[in-house]
């Protein structure tokens, strides 16, 4: 009798961890498994990168949920974020995406979690040694009256462009974008056009490579730029005034300064429901351009990928994140980056 009891009970505990009901598989690893995964829009810039992997590591590590990137470009992963293929947009900016993304508000497709980051710090910029110069190096001031754009009329020979040499060069970013266009009208609403011909470089990287080159030189310089990006986080660069900001005449011909531009952290409306920490979590998340672009610059100069640079950023800003997360969650990703050691 006591040996088929043996069986018995050998039988039921072969059912048990078919169920799944008895196993060695850990607690946390169990809820990971049942879990829906997390996934977070991937424009392909640097800054959108490191906050995704930044999120992707808390909530993989404190919250047990799996997460995956979905490429694409800004309103091809916006769209998806509107129709839930995609659950989470790191970092919407406002003002490049100000009608869609109303839109979207408006048919309650998508609700807007927090400002991860603002930038006030956008427009034409010139390495400050142009103005005043840089004792040190015996470097003397190239302009040093220039303080505004329409200050640039003075000095199109100082930034004079080697492929037209009757005229100086401004460079711009990259065509395809909102703002290159916006940026190739400013310079025709000043009346630089007349003295400076607008330059469009192949890539981020030309720009920034550009501004290295000037600086490594004590070249004259001057183009877009905008916080947060590690050259201005590593340089020493004045913007230009501009007229202040008038939102009748920008519209018109962005013939002002830009206008703050708010970095949104906007989610799927279902995924308020579906995991409701999640989104109180990225509620609170909020960083800065500052912030931002040191985990840049710590990029560029350890030759680091995003992720990297985001695992830097947590390792280095617990005060920052952990105001973001319960105590207990906190614990559980403060416990999975000592494990990387």
């Amino acid at each position: 009798m006591r040996k088929k009891w043996r069986y018995i009970w050998s039988f039921m505990l072969v059912i048990l961890i078919g169920l799944g009901i008895y196993s060695n598989v850990s607690e946390d690893e169990m809820n990971v498994t049942n879990k829906e995964p997390i996934s977070i829009a991937d424009g392909g810039w640097d800054s959108m990168q490191v906050h995704n992997f930044i999120a992707a590591f808390i909530i993989e590590n404190g919250y047990d949920y799996p997460v995956n990137f979905i490429n694409g470009s800004s309103i091809a992963t916006f769209t998806g974020l509107t129709t839930g293929e995609i659950d989470v947009y790191m970092e919407l900016w406002y003002n490049n995406m100000e009608e869609p993304y109303l839109e979207a508000l408006a048919a309650d497709e998508v609700v807007e979690l927090s400002t991860n980051l603002v930038t006030d710090d956008q427009g034409f910029f010139v390495p400050t040694f142009v103005i005043e110069g840089d004792p040190e190096n015996g470097i003397e001031p190239m302009a040093p009256d220039l303080e505004t754009v329409e200050d640039l009329k003075k000095y199109p020979e100082l930034f004079t462009d080697p492929e037209d040499p009757s005229k100086g060069m401004i460079i711009g970013t990259q065509s395809g974008t909102v703002i290159h266009d916006i940026l190739e009208e400013k310079v025709n609403t000043y009346g630089l056009n007349a003295y400076y011909n607008y330059f469009t470089p192949g890539s981020a990287g030309a720009i920034s490579a550009s501004i290295e080159k000037a600086f490594m030189n004590f070249e004259p310089w001057v183009g877009y730029q905008w916080s947060p990006t590690w050259t201005l986080s590593k340089y020493d660069m004045t913007r230009l005034e501009e007229p202040a900001y008038d939102e009748e005449v920008f519209n018109e011909n962005f013939g002002t300064e830009f206008p703050e531009n708010p970095a949104l952290i906007v989610a799927n409306k279902e995924l308020t429901e579906r995991a409701p920490e999640i989104t109180a979590f990225l509620s609170n998340y909020e960083t800065s351009s500052a912030l931002t672009g040191d985990a840049l610059l710590y990029m560029q100069d350890n030759e680091a990928t995003p992720e990297e640079a985001a695992l830097w950023f947590l390792e280095n800003n617990e005060a920052v994140w952990s105001d973001w997360l319960p105590e207990d969650i906190a614990e559980k990703v403060k416990a999975a980056l000592a494990a990387l050691d």
